[in-house]
């Protein structure tokens, strides 16, 4: 079962889309299952203004994706890379076994938006 935080996010995405004058993009593919997750981002005066993703997968992937663009939302570079997955779980009130994937999936995207700032 997903919990009522998760299916929030599943129903009523927050920040998706893309970001057209982005200052970074990732785009992170998960080949066991398929999922893929894109995330592009803003920066100003050394925070994430604006982060926005578009993502292809299951139910899990597109609320982790959700709930990590909320998560990163104003930090600066440096408190977004000391975001964890258990922040981003907490944030969707964990995940089931089955669907842990789709918590690295979000994470790794992040990495990857990151590393190109």
């Amino acid at each position: 079962m997903y919990s009522a935080e998760l299916l929030d996010h599943f129903e009523h995405p927050r920040n998706a889309g893309t970001i057209p004058d982005a200052d970074a993009q990732s785009r992170i593919e998960n080949p066991a299952c398929g999922d893929i997750l894109e995330l592009t981002i803003k920066i100003a005066t050394g925070r994430i203004a604006e982060i926005q993703f578009r993502a292809k997968g299951c139910v899990a992937a597109m609320a982790c994706a959700s709930a990590l663009t909320e998560l990163a939302r104003g930090k600066t570079l440096d408190d977004a890379r000391q975001l964890t997955r258990e922040d981003l779980l907490r944030a969707v009130g964990g995940l089931p076994p089955a669907s842990s994937h789709a918590s690295h999936l979000a994470m790794d995207a992040l990495d990857a938006v990151l590393s190109q700032l």
